[in-house]
């Protein structure tokens, strides 16, 4: 006989969740106590679809497949990078670090132990990331280029591509696109303001950061075998040779 697993997630902070509902069931002497805590923890980041964080959580399988062996040293920029790192430890010859560039007070235990371990940082992404050039084969950044005001990132794109030998993979959202107002301000400081993929690519050229057309077309072809639409624009970049 079957039982089931009833999850009410009243108040998910970290992962900026509405209160949900959720029914998992599970199979008789199943392990269900040794999975609960994956399963939860995907669960909370795949439920914001608003997300480009989460964005990328979806598009992780796609990016390996389309980077392949780049993605061994790779750093995560971004809200709830705590969950984007975690996941890409779990995968094979991967190492990956994070820069949040927000307050992490509300953080899980989890998450804390990748700061005091030093996977986490948290860091300003509107001065020079601390590190030196090159250091990471890949650098992904999502949800965080939509706070910051051209007069800041004039300065952040091109030091992203200055810690990548590789390159770039930034995750943006769509125009129209919705987003909690209220809740960016008091967490970001100012609202996501969402930008057509022309602006971007003017705004790259003005950056004197190349789009990498070689990468773009790898990412869509494998996306298509995949049958992966991204809810999110994802652009590729060439990093400073």
């Amino acid at each position: 006989m079957d039982f089931s697993l009833i999850i009410l997630c009243v108040q998910c902070t970290y992962y900026r969740l509405s209160p949900f509902v959720l029914k998992l069931q599970f199979p008789p002497q199943s392990r269900w106590l040794e999975v609960y805590g994956t399963i939860f923890d995907s669960l909370c980041v795949f439920a914001d679809d608003s997300s480009c964080t989460g964005e990328l959580h979806r598009a992780i399988p796609v990016l390996r497949k389309a980077y392949g062996d780049i993605m061994h040293r790779v750093m995560h920029v971004g809200p709830d990078t705590c969950s984007v790192v975690s996941a890409l430890l779990k995968q094979e010859e991967t190492e990956a670090w994070g820069v949040e560039p927000y307050d992490l007070e509300d953080a899980d235990v989890h998450c804390r132990a990748l700061v005091r371990k030093g996977f986490v940082r948290v860091a300003d992404i509107k001065f020079p990331l601390p590190y030196r050039p090159k250091s990471f084969s890949l650098v992904i950044v999502s949800e965080a280029l939509d706070y910051l005001s051209p007069k800041y990132l004039n300065k952040t794109i091109p030091d992203l591509a200055r810690v990548s030998t590789e390159g770039v993979v930034a995750f943006t959202g769509f125009p129209g696109q919705r987003t909690n107002k209220a809740a960016d301000v008091s967490k970001f400081g100012r609202a996501a303001k969402m930008r057509s993929a022309s602006w971007w690519k003017r705004y790259f050229g003005v950056t004197n950061v190349e789009i990498n057309e070689a990468a773009t077309k790898k990412f869509e072809q494998a996306a298509t075998k995949m049958s992966y639409t991204p809810s999110c624009q994802i652009f590729h970049l060439k990093a400073y040779s």
